[in-house]
């Protein structure tokens, strides 16, 4: 892990799914992806941290965070029949309007590159300003988080070049100073849903924890 230099600033905390997956200083998440919708993350010495399953149902597209006690931290949801490819996320394995957490909009009906915009859900109307967007390429792993309709950076990913044999992707995110990480892993998780739509006769295989090749490889990291 990389620390915060003991003469900059501290920021504020960004704590949207949960403060205890917020740490002080800045460091590094490698996010391993071993089939649609499977990702198990860990920091730099390979402890795992979260890990990212596929659950959809015949209506809804959906993906669960998890921690290594197969804790549900919280449920990513599409939205059916949503012009701009609405998720709304969830707190828990819950879908009530009650237990929603945030959710991403993305800011064109048509796109050729990665732009969500994120709304928290205290918000009275999506005429309300956005909290935080995602821009950049998601084919080339070089995706950015920002605070609202700024420049400022909370998250970056990073492509790893080589061959994977466990896995079919790899690749790094810098995660900023007191940013909940869990929230990152949620927007990359959406993300990737959108891209790769897992067809309806995969479904049964994906649930059951992390599915297929993840559930054989989680072994190889340290818990």
């Amino acid at each position: 892990m990389m620390a915060q230099p003991s003469n900059a600033p501290e920021s504020p905390p960004v704590s949207v799914i949960s403060p205890q997956f917020i740490v002080p200083y800045q460091f590094n998440i490698i996010v391993y992806s071993f089939s649609i919708g499977n990702f198990v993350i860990t920091d730099m010495n390979h402890r795992i941290l979260i890990m990212v399953k596929p659950c959809d149902t015949t209506l809804h597209s959906q993906r669960l965070l998890f921690d290594t006690n197969e804790t549900s931290i919280a449920l990513l949801r599409e939205k059916s029949m949503s012009a701009h490819d609405r998720w709304n996320v969830f707190r828990g394995e819950s879908n009530a309007d009650s237990d929603m957490i945030f959710s991403t909009v993305s800011s064109h009906m048509i796109q050729f590159k990665t732009h969500l915009n994120v709304f928290l859900a205290n918000k009275a109307s999506r005429k309300d300003k956005f909290d935080f967007k995602i821009k950049g390429s998601w084919s080339k792993r070089n995706c950015t988080i920002y605070m609202g309709d700024s420049s400022t950076i909370i998250a970056q990913m990073h492509k790893n070049d080589g061959n994977h044999t466990l896995f079919k992707d790899k690749f790094t995110v810098t995660i900023y100073p007191n940013v909940d990480y869990s929230f990152v892993v949620a927007l990359i998780a959406i993300v990737d849903a959108m891209e790769n739509p897992i067809s309806s006769g995969v479904v049964e295989a994906a649930g059951g924890g992390v599915g297929g090749a993840a559930g054989e490889a989680v072994g190889s990291f340290v818990v």
